[in-house]
This record gives structure tokens, sequence and C-alpha cells, in this order.
């Protein structure tokens, strides 16, 4: 309880600043700056409080903390709070022997069932605050900092710059790769992979995704799943050809035919994928949010988005000669 009778006596609180308090009391400062002479007796201790949640006075709708005592708790504050109406009861926080006030409100009538509010003169920021302390405060194990290191974002900045190097070299090289050896049908191989990263990207951006260092390892992952679906489309594309189908039978039977290869190779993969995200956590769980979702993203912009391409590029054109596909093998014609 506070000394209201000493806190209000100038002359009594400047020798108790001095450290000299009245008998039975002791000198504290409120979070706001204000002095206050408490009584050393204490009602009620943390371990007797069990919730401590900001909210809004019932009444008044002004910011409130609601407390919840425990069984014992609440009959010893029925019993003070009875006999202290218009009195303030102060709520101390004591770490490592220094206390401070953190609030000191007035007992404006009996209090029972173990539900109190605070409330009166207080933001809802204070209100968060006080309700955070009091919480903490009733935490029976103290806690003691043994060490306290700041880290800079520095070190995270310089990863995620490398992850994020690697896989732009890592799509550099596919695109090289694919467009010298597949030629025509690589360009639209690099196109659609392309698309295949802005389905993913947006995707993540509509989910509200954080990208992180495993999200990035998963990107670059699909990179390599989504153009290894257009290798089998192109090779099947070439065998085709090789086989002595026209050009126009040769693209509709590589994509018909390499279509189930695609699926089931996808589905397996996406099978360990969902595994990831439902046993897995952490870090393991953004990748395989990533994953997945460049999985599902690269079986469209492979199959669906490339054929689109090559139809735009091809469709109209009945009578073809040859496909822009690279060298292709055939029988009895030897290769240099």
């Amino acid at each position: 309880m506070v000394d209201d009778e000493a806190s209000a006596n100038p002359a009594v609180m400047e020798e108790a600043a001095k450290g000299r308090p009245p008998i039975g009391t002791e000198y504290f400062v409120e979070r706001g700056g204000r002095p206050l002479l408490i009584k050393k007796q204490v009602v009620l201790t943390g371990d007797r409080l069990t919730d401590a949640q900001p909210g809004f006075d019932g009444q008044t709708q002004e910011p409130a903390v609601h407390l919840t005592l425990d069984s014992a708790g609440a009959r010893i504050f029925k019993e003070v709070s009875r006999d202290s109406i218009g009195k303030r009861m102060a709520i101390l926080l004591i770490e490592k022997g220094k206390g401070e006030v953190v609030t000191a409100p007035v007992i404006r009538s009996e209090i029972g069932g173990g539900r109190v509010q605070i409330s009166g003169r207080m933001s809802t920021n204070e209100a968060n605050d006080v309700a955070l302390l009091l919480r903490a405060g009733s935490l029976a194990a103290p806690m003691d900092i043994i060490e306290e290191r700041t880290i800079g974002p520095s070190l995270g900045a310089d990863n995620i710059a490398k992850g994020f190097n690697s896989t732009q070299w890592g799509f550099v090289a596919i695109a090289t790769f694919m467009m010298l050896y597949y030629l025509l049908f690589g360009l639209v191989s690099v196109l659609a992979l392309s698309a295949n990263l802005l389905f993913l990207v947006a995707l993540l951006s509509l989910l509200q995704a954080t990208l992180t260092l495993p999200g990035i390892a998963a990107i670059a992952l699909t990179l390599g799943m989504a153009i290894d679906s257009n290798v089998l489309i192109n090779e099947r594309v070439r065998e085709e050809l090789r086989g002595g189908s026209t050009p126009q039978a040769a693209i509709t039977a590589g994509y018909e035919r390499a279509w189930a290869t695609i699926v089931d190779s996808n589905v397996t993969t996406l099978i360990v994928g969902l595994m990831l995200l439902i046993f897995g956590s952490g870090a393991v769980r953004g990748f395989a949010v990533v994953h997945c979702l460049g999985i599902t993203t690269s079986i469209f912009s492979s199959v669906v988005l490339s054929r689109a391409l090559i139809n735009v590029i091809y469709g109209r054109r009945k009578k073809l000669a040859a496909l822009s596909i690279g060298q292709v093998w055939k029988p009895g014609i030897a290769m240099k």
C-alpha cells in the first residue's frame, strides 16, 4: 500500500530521497518520475498473479489492464480492497534487489472474484507495457543475463546476396546451355523458365511469405527441376524426328509423350516436399513451401507455356522442312 499521507509531505519526501524514509516505508519512484513512499508490508506477490492482459474499461472505454488472481490471491485482495477504498496500492517490479513502481492505482471499491482492473490516465501503449511487465514479474524463476551481444544485419545481408548471386548465375548458365544445345527450342525453354520464376515470386508475394536462405535454395532447385521438364520435351521431339515423323507431328507427339514422365517425376518430388512441410519445422518448412510452389509453377510453365510459345512460332506453318532444335541424329547418318 502507498503511504499517501507521508507522500504528500514535501519535507518527509525530501528526507526520504536522501535515504531516510519514515519507519516501515520505502522510497520509490513511479515510471512517470513521481516519488512515492510505499509501506514495506507486502499484500500480494507475483506468484498469485495468473494472467495480465491489456484491454479497455467497460464503462469509459479507456485503456485498462485486466489482472487475474488465483483463489488465495482473490481472497486476500478482496479483504484488502474492502478495507482500503480510496487508497492507493502500488504494483512493484523487483529485479535483483532493485524495485520499480509499475503503477499505483486507487482502489475504488471492494474487488472480489480474482479479476482486477487497472485503469485511468493511461494510453494503449502504456496498458500493453504494464500488462507485459506484470506477466514478466509473475515468473517464479529469476533471470540472470550472463552475456549480451548485438549482432548487426551485415552477415545476414551478405549471405542473402550470395544466395541471389548463385541463383542468378545458375540461371545464366542454364540459359546459355539450353540456347546453344537446343537453339530456338532452347530459347523457348528459357522464356518458360523466366515465367516460372515470375509465377513463383508472385505466389510468394501473394502469400506474404518471407524469402530466407532456405527459400533461395529452393528457388535454385526449382530452376533445375523446371528446365529438366523442358529437356525431356525437347529430347522427345528429337526422338520423333529421328523416327521419321514430320516436324508438326514430332512437336505434338513430343509434348504428349513427355507429359506422363514430367508428371510422374514432379509428383514424386512434390510428395517429399509435402512431407517436409508437414513434419519439418523452421528453415526446413520454409524450404518446403517454396519447393512445393516451385513444382506446381514449373509444371505449368514447362508444358503449357512452352507449348503455347511453340504454337505461336510454328503453329501457322503447315509445311515445315525442319525444326530449330539442334543436332538431330538419324539412322544411317554418321555423326561428326
